[in-house]
């Protein structure tokens, strides 16, 4: 299939799930799509971040941009998305992996998004990608061993971690022994963790008011993946009854909201305090900003969905967007491992209590197989959603990654989700529904959850 039968192929599918005006009003023809990256700059807040040092420092946002083009100057999109990225890589790496099907269709979810007529701005957020670092740039304020149990330290200095699992202890040892460290350890030049809600907050309502700007439409719609779903939360929070002002749609993908996983498949149940001050001391207790991952991407779904090169693709697309922890680990300075630097943080904002509140239409996606953030997180979301316009579609068959997962007998979760934002942020709605609980099987067919009844088969893919 080359290019031009790849682009008609595109539009021809969205053409089908968007209301005709989106395309035809005042004979703007969609012509393609364009990428754009650029930079959003602004100050340091006085007690923003948890290591004061940095107030009133000026810092960047990376914004990556994938927009519609148009036959027609003076044509633009008629709907705008703000896409928030999670925990550990920057916005393009999660919504524009640069890499097709088997069949050499994109897996882009901001390319879909874009040739279904929607601008999408997908930041990295502070401390991420290419957006500005600050403490995560000096390889000692990676975290050091643990304090004894009796409260002593052993070398030189030692750490606390609140969580073992996300910001593990002793990574100056395990991950940069060698390169850069030489073999000793080094002392902090930041001592606690990096950022908070309120932080990401802070980044995500910059993009959304430049959006608006850029765009000049007076509403965005939001979506937030993986822990990108407390961001959004908060951000709804803040906003409070002036959220429906500017925002028009939310959609969560993959989000953590109140449930981790535990050991042996087991699951663990948190409640994050609504305000950061509300946080146990333990919640606080991290003493480094800077965590290191390896270069990789899919928690171990069935080989058949993850399409041929696409972890590598991932690699390399995350591995350009930090330069300097590609240079990191490894016992060859000269041929490094490359490492993922990413931020420490506490985690409030998002409950039941904010989720209740919020009064946009609202659209939960989750993968039943999604060993990173357990799907009950999306069915506590929908519950606790108040709003009468709200929909939650759990995909069979698909891991953390499904944004860019295929399936042997159908398309795959990719093109499901894409199809379901760009219906929901066109018309509220998930196969004609503005509400419900629907299931998407593992061979693309749809199917209505009914409480107390059999399940519906409504359509397949």
């Amino acid at each position: 299939m080359n290019a031009n039968s790849l682009l008609d192929w595109a539009l021809a599918g969205v053409r089908s799930v968007l209301p005709a005006q989106w395309c035809e009003d005042h004979h703007c023809d969609q012509t393609g799509i364009k990428r754009t990256d650029y930079r959003l700059e602004f100050q340091v807040p006085s007690g923003l971040m948890p290591d004061n040092q940095f107030a009133s420092q000026k810092a960047v946002l990376r914004v990556h941009r994938v927009s519609p083009t148009y036959s027609r100057s003076g044509c633009r999109a008629k709907k705008a998305m703000i896409l928030v990225h999670g925990k550990t890589l920057g916005g393009s790496v999660h919504f524009d992996l640069q890499h097709t099907t088997p069949g050499f269709a994109p897996l882009s979810l901001q390319e879909a998004l874009a040739y279904a007529g929607i601008d999408t701005f997908a930041p990295d957020l502070l401390g991420y990608g290419l957006s500005t670092r600050f403490s995560l740039d000096d390889p000692a304020n990676a975290s050091l061993p643990s304090y004894a149990a009796d409260g002593s330290c052993s070398v030189s200095g030692c750490d606390r971690t609140r969580n073992n699992i996300a910001f593990p202890l002793d990574q100056q040892k395990t991950k940069l022994w060698t390169n850069p460290l030489n073999g000793a350890y080094k002392a902090h030049s930041s001592k606690t963790y990096f950022g908070n809600t309120d932080v990401w907050a802070r980044d995500i309502r910059q993009v959304i008011d430049d959006a608006h700007a850029k765009t000049g439409l007076s509403k965005v719609s939001l979506l937030g993946y993986s822990f990108g779903g407390p961001r959004v939360g908060r951000v709804l929070h803040q906003l409070g009854t002036d959220a429906a002002v500017g925002v028009d749609r939310v959609i969560f993908v993959a989000a953590l909201f109140d449930t981790l996983p535990g050991p042996n498949g087991s699951e663990i149940h948190v409640e994050y305090a609504t305000e950061e001050k509300d946080l146990p001391a333990v919640e606080k207790s991290t003493s480094f900003p800077l965590t290191l991952s390896a270069l990789g991407g899919w928690d171990n779904p069935s080989p058949d969905r993850v399409p041929p090169g696409a972890p590598e693709a991932f690699a390399k697309q995350a591995k350009l967007l930090d330069p300097i922890g590609a240079k990191w680990g490894g016992a060859d300075t000269s041929s490094p491992t490359g490492l993922i630097r990413s931020p420490t943080f506490t985690n409030s904002g998002w409950n039941k209590d904010v989720a209740a509140a919020i009064t946009i239409p609202t659209l939960v996606l989750h993968g039943t197989d999604d060993k990173t953030i357990p799907v009950t997180n999306a069915v506590h979301i929908y519950d606790a959603l108040t709003v009468p316009k709200k929909v939650l579609v759990e995909i069979n068959c698909a891991s953390h990654l499904m944004q860019y997962e295929t399936a042997p007998a159908w398309e795959g979760p990719h093109r499901a989700i894409a199809d379901a934002i760009i219906d929901w942020v066109g018309k509220s709605t998930f196969s004609t529904r503005s509400d419900g609980h629907f299931r998407i099987d593992c061979a693309g067919r749809v199917w209505e959850l009914v409480p107390g009844a059999a399940d519906r088969h409504l359509n397949s893919w």
